[in-house]
């Protein structure tokens, strides 16, 4: 009988696998290169150095070496703080995500029999959307035989849409969709 051994460096196709790449820019001793182009702290640049000697340029000024450009022959390193770095680049992370504009899409469900009060209900929370910049669709939804009475459904959102338009406008006209008759309204652009 035959003895089957597992390598692990041999991946389906017979050749070797890859090791795992370290994520984010490789700094002082991660740096593989031999020879690397060295741009200083002041932004000049020192020319293509051996990695021992821009290692300890780096040192001497009490800074870190860090490779911005592994790609390119040889690869370009730059003496700087990389923490400091790192901060600065967090920091830029943060401030994009802060300005992103993220709406929701909230959903409101009546019928057609739906009471006053508890229309106004809804349309409190209609308004309430809106004016935190969510998008909202409002959905009647019709049960059974509910379907025939369309027209108290669709002028039961003729009355939303004139009531919410000092702080949301029509997307989307009411159509029907499936037992449901919807719509999506959005904020107004605030000024």
């Amino acid at each position: 009988m035959e003895e089957l051994t597992i390598n692990p460096f041999n991946n389906q196709r017979g050749g070797r696998s890859k090791l795992p790449q370290q994520k984010g820019e490789r700094c002082n001793e991660a740096i593989r290169a031999t020879e690397v182009l060295v741009i200083g702290a002041d932004g000049e640049q020192l020319g293509t150095l051996p990695i021992a000697e821009a290692l300890s340029r780096a040192r001497s000024a009490g800074l870190d070496l860090v490779e911005v450009s592994p790609d390119s022959k040889p690869p370009v390193c730059r003496i700087m703080d990389y923490g400091k770095r790192k901060y600065e680049l967090q920091k830029k992370k943060q401030e994009t995500k802060r300005r992103q504009n993220v709406s929701q899409i909230k959903e409101i469900r009546m019928r057609p029999k739906t009471d006053e009060h508890d229309y106004q209900t809804k349309l409190r929370h209609i308004i309430r959307f809106l004016r935190e910049g969510d998008k909202c669709r409002v959905a009647i939804l019709f049960r059974g035989r509910e379907i025939v009475h369309k027209d108290r459904a669709e002028a039961m959102m003729h009355r939303i849409i004139e009531e919410i338009q000092d702080v949301g406008k029509v997307e989307q006209e009411p159509k029907i969709e499936g037992k449901a008759l919807a719509m999506l309204l959005v904020p107004n652009v605030k000024k």
